[in-house]
């Protein structure tokens, strides 16, 4: 019974972390976001959508480093279908306090690189050098978990019929941030 009300007061301590929690270091970021989710009505009755799955370690206070994934299908009825591919490393800053309107909000900035393509059924495909970069907002609606949008500029530069292709995309993801052994371990002290 004690074991249980201990694993239950360390629950309850990770819960209780404050805003700054998530983003120390030693802790990790699992997730993805959900881009371009189109299902259209009219013919040609296009479907459209990007997943990417994320990954990330916090190497210092407020910068992750990790990898990325990323899928996406679309079709369209006598058009064919449409394949983007993506893969490689990732970074992310957090800005250093909470957004004074939201006080469980932070700002970021992520970068990535890596191997991708995008072989569309009509038209010019490109398969080669894909990178993106842009800002973010991640809200955590608790303290281990974080809802964002994340504007992001995409460029994608190889062989194919289409040397260069770049494209704004906005996405919203789901972040969970997991914490470390140091802070795993402090609870477990505090809660001593």
């Amino acid at each position: 019974m004690k074991k249980f009300f201990l694993t239950m007061l360390a629950v309850a301590g990770f819960a209780g972390l404050t805003a700054q929690a998530q983003i120390q270091k030693g802790n990790v970021m699992v997730g993805g976001n959900i881009s371009n989710l189109t299902f259209g009505l009219d013919a040609p009755n296009r479907f459209e959508f990007n997943v990417t799955p994320k990954a990330a370690w916090f190497v210092q206070d407020n910068i992750a480093l990790g990898a990325y994934a990323e899928f996406g299908l679309e079709t369209a009825k006598n058009q064919g279908t449409s394949i983007n591919y993506g893969i490689g490393p990732l970074a992310r800053y957090y800005s250093g306090s909470d957004v004074e309107v939201l006080n469980h909000g932070r700002l970021f900035g992520e970068v990535t690189a890596g191997i991708g393509g995008s072989n569309p059924a009509v038209g010019g495909n490109t398969n080669g050098f894909d990178f993106s970069f842009g800002p973010g907002f991640a809200y955590f609606i608790t303290p281990n978990i974080g809802l964002e949008t994340l504007v992001k500029y995409r460029g994608l530069t190889g062989f194919g019929n289409d040397g260069y292709q770049h494209n704004l995309g906005l996405s919203f993801g789901l972040q969970i941030y997991l914490p470390g052994r140091g802070t795993a371990a402090k609870v477990s002290r505090d809660v001593r």
